[in-house]
């Protein structure tokens, strides 16, 4: 089983050298930390800044440099800063290569619900419906089960929807799996140390077995 670090390293497997990238609150801000040596990814960050570094250490931070979550960052050489306007032209014409999101909900057609739970105060749902409309693909970062327990890949979203049919990969703590066309979870490789009976029976949508499944190779 994975922890989120493990999950964000997983995750950065899938960058291609030569992407632009924008990261979701949470688990997919990590992923920035665990890009290979020698690739050259530009992070885009909704709130007008093209060229996202690391998190700075203490005696970078700059508290007017953040990225949309509210967090310190550092910029590149070659960054640029840009109004929001700008940011959200970039996305919705399509520039963005990848998006890594989190989410509370995924359906088995790829559908997302990742910004509202009735009843509970949320600040909005940002930039998502923007980015799951345009960006080229989502993968969705995120534990396989709430913390009550109920299984967050499911046959149809309860939550209000973010996108329709977006999503097309999901790492969880306990596995990789795909989001086929005709729907359903294929189950791509799983986490050290889980089964697939694990698997089955913490996915309440439809899960489909093929084939030799991989184990999931972190550095």
């Amino acid at each position: 089983m994975l922890d989120k670090y493990g999950i964000a390293k997983r995750i950065a497997q899938e960058v291609k050298n030569g992407s632009y990238v924008n990261l979701g609150i949470g688990i997919p801000t990590l992923v920035a930390n665990y890009i290979p040596d020698g690739f050259h990814v530009v992070f885009q960050s909704e709130n007008g800044l093209l060229g996202m570094g690391p998190f700075p250490t203490e005696e970078e931070v700059d508290s007017d440099l953040i990225n949309a979550g509210k967090q310190t960052v550092t910029m590149i050489k070659g960054a640029s800063l840009f109004s929001s306007a700008d940011s959200f032209a970039m996305i919705r014409s399509g520039k963005i290569d990848l998006t890594v999101l989190g989410a509370m909900e995924v359906s088995e057609n790829g559908d997302l619900a990742n910004w509202k739970i009735p009843g509970k105060m949320v600040k909005g749902m940002g930039g998502a419906m923007d980015l799951v409309a345009s960006a080229k693909t989502i993968i969705v970062a995120m534990q396989h089960k709430s913390k009550d327990g109920v299984s967050k890949l499911v046959k149809s979203c309860s939550l209000p929807i973010t996108g329709l049919r977006c999503v097309k990969k999901i790492v969880t703590d306990l596995a990789v799996l795909e989001v086929v066309p005709e729907g359903g979870f294929k189950l791509l490789e799983l986490a050290p140390g889980v089964s697939i009976e694990e698997v089955m029976a913490s996915t309440s949508g439809k899960l489909i077995i093929e084939g030799i499944i991989k184990k999931m190779i972190i550095n």
